[in-house]
């Protein structure tokens, strides 16, 4: 078959424009502004990032060159020198923001501990100078497994100051994966806690640590933060702990300045098959992409409760957590756990107790939000909310109608934004107060970026069809190249049109050039010849006033290529019955077309997730097909639905 292009059956009509009261007060402002500077951005692309380097960050040599570009490597901002932890802290001392909060954090336990810009550079550099004790210094890696606390941030950005390269290893990862992660960078500190809060339980690090070191022969020092005051075994001299080492620190210490490409961090990617790859981000442009984003996109003022739900240990946490917030002279708000420990209010309970402003989470923790019933969002007022923000995946129109009317209250610009580990910061999202939203779409690419969709001969598809999506140009916070891999850096992302940007998703542009990104093109299934993005699917399953959520993957099937066989968790006061099954089919038919009808729709009482929320659709292929789960199983949630699934199955 040539016609490669996906086929893209969503209906999404609905439209939403911003309120002269946000529009008014937005920092972009208008339309004219966005098209004027986006033009500027991608015709001029030297003239328009040179300035916004020099602008929104301090240097302490000017670069020479804005980009050096030899497909498929970049460098920006070159000759240039700077420190990106002097950028998110020293420049703010001695302005007003030296005693405003820098973070915000709640323990799951509900401990809370506010910093002040003021106090986390001095925690910074106190553990800057553990780090010049240990002689970790320029180019030396330092893995990170710790909880979601403030000293998580204040590791990475000690690591920022004194040139060492950190990855931060997910505090939900199996010694396994912290083991294949440290061995792959060779990573000669590692820091973690005793154990950190989940659910009311302590999940723990140090332990897991312990065994992943029994196979790390580069690890010469690890420290260990007291948090939850589990029992844990100490090896002298190797491991030290977190309040040890900071008592006797300096609290004054000068930040090194570093080339504009000097590497910031390793962040860890698991690959579909094969070892994780280390996604490679330097410093100068990284910063640069995290803080502009932070500015326009989350329309970020001075007097902002900012908070991203994100775990550091993803991308969104690097990002939105800690560089660009930080940099921009936010207050973050932290949050340690579970969103429904010990109920499923505690989101809403910290939004109205802390007065957050700005709020950017996971579709899948709106859905899950949904799922848990509407009573608990009801007992909070959320007035301090003024915009909201979705991250990690497409979000399904019905979950962003209920975000929108439940949490903004009708009144809150939703963000729905587009990118990736590898992007670095976010390439296609609504700048609230300018951009007209739909429901499902991440609308327009961001100053720079320049996306298309191309059919699998290179052509690109026009308005309304389906395709795959490529950015055509470099942009400041791109991954320079996967740690010790660049030849699979070359294939992965730069071998399907030499010298372009492949995404790994499915999408298409509607007759107003809005985006729609259908999901990874691992997730198309081929049915009949037409080629469906599970997205869509999902998203008409959710669309049923019965489903709380939907995940569908292909089985093979004989005549028609691939069957459809949707796993949907329904809603807490719903039942599953035979009936409710052939209905599911009828409204998926309904909504999408008869090709589209599921062959198999199985109730689960919950869908196999990563502790970031991800489902896990390679298990659930597993299942559909009948087959023994293979393959990494560490980063599993709860393997106990896994178990009940197979049992129904």
């Amino acid at each position: 078959m040539t016609d490669q292009t996906i086929t893209s059956v969503s209906r999404e009509s609905r439209v939403f424009k911003p309120s002269a009261e946000f529009k008014a007060q937005a920092n972009l402002g208008s339309e004219a502004t966005y098209k004027r500077l986006y033009a500027e951005s991608v015709n001029s692309p030297a003239k328009f990032w040179g300035r916004q380097a020099t602008e929104l960050l301090t240097w302490r040599k000017p670069f020479s060159k804005v980009l050096d570009w030899k497909a498929p490597h970049a460098k920006w901002f070159t000759g240039g020198t700077l420190n990106v932890a002097e950028n998110c802290l020293d420049r703010h001392l001695g302005t007003a923001r030296e005693n405003k909060a820098a973070i915000i954090f709640e323990g799951e336990p509900g401990d809370i501990t506010t910093l002040t810009y003021k106090q986390l550079h001095r925690e910074v550099c106190k553990f800057a100078n553990v780090l010049d004790s240990l002689d970790v210094g320029k180019g030396d890696r330092v893995a990170i497994y710790m909880p979601m606390v403030p000293e998580a941030a204040i590791a990475m950005l000690a690591c920022a100051r004194v040139g060492a390269i950190h990855t931060v290893i997910f505090g939900g990862f199996s010694s396994e994966a912290i083991k294949d992660r440290v061995n792959d960078c060779q990573a000669k500190l590692v820091i973690t806690a005793d154990g950190s809060w989940r659910r009311g339980k302590v999940v723990e690090l140090k332990a897991s640590v312990d065994r992943a070191l029994e196979g790390t022969p580069s690890v010469q020092h690890v420290i260990v933060l007291k948090r939850t005051a589990t029992e844990v075994s100490m090896t002298a001299p190797r491991d030290r702990w977190w309040h040890d080492v900071m008592t006797g620190a300096k609290a004054e210490h000068k930040a090194k300045a570093f080339g504009s490409e000097h590497p910031l961090f390793i962040l860890y990617t698991s690959g579909s098959t094969g070892k994780p790859k280390g996604v490679l981000h330097t410093s100068g442009g990284y910063l640069l992409g995290t803080t502009i984003t932070t500015k326009y996109i989350f329309d970020l003022k001075e007097n902002d409760i900012y908070w991203c739900t994100a775990d550091v240990g993803w991308i969104t946490g690097h990002s939105y957590v800690v560089y660009g917030p930080l940099s921009c002279g936010a207050t973050v708000m932290m949050y340690e756990g579970a969103p429904n420990h010990p109920a499923p209010d505690r989101f809403w309970d910290i939004i109205d107790r802390h007065g957050v402003t700005i709020f950017y989470t996971a579709p899948t923790a709106i859905r899950a939000f949904m799922r848990w019933g509407d009573d608990y969002v009801k007992k909070y007022s959320l007035k301090s909310l003024r915009l909201l923000g979705s991250v990690g995946e497409p979000i399904n129109p019905e979950a962003w109608m209920w975000y929108h009317t439940l949490i903004g209250k009708k009144r809150c610009p939703i963000v729905d934004t587009w990118w990736q580990t590898e992007t670095g910061a976010i390439m296609v999202s609504p700048l609230p107060g300018v951009t007209p939203t739909k429901p499902g779409s991440c609308t327009r690419p961001f100053f720079g970026v320049v996306p298309k969709i191309l059919d699998d001969n290179g052509k690109e598809v026009p308005k309304g069809s389906g395709g795959r999506l490529f950015l055509m140009q470099p942009w400041p916070s791109m991954l320079r190249t996967l740690w010790g891999d660049d030849s699979r850096y070359k294939k992965q992302y730069w071998s399907e049109i030499k010298g372009v940007y492949f995404a790994g998703d499915g999408a298409r542009f509607d007759k107003d050039g809005y985006l729609w990104v259908v999901g990874r093109i691992d997730d198309v299934l081929n049915v009949s010849g037409h080629r469906i993005g599970t997205a869509e699917v999902e998203s008409a399953l959710v669309s049923h006033p019965a489903v709380a959520e939907a995940a569908v993957v292909g089985r093979p099937d004989e005549i028609k290529g691939q069957g459809l066989v949707c796993f949907v968790t329904l809603k807490s006061d719903q039942k599953p019955t035979e009936e409710l099954k052939q209905a599911l089919r009828g409204h998926v038919a309904k909504e999408i077309g008869a090709i589209a009808r599921p062959d198999e729709v199985r109730f689960a009482a919950g869908l196999p997730k990563t502790r970031s929320g991800k489902i896990m659709r390679r298990i659930l292929k597993e299942i559909a097909a009948g087959g023994a789960i293979k393959g990494d199983t560490t980063t599993l949630e709860d393997f106990n639905v896994v178990a009940s699934l197979q049992s129904e199955g």
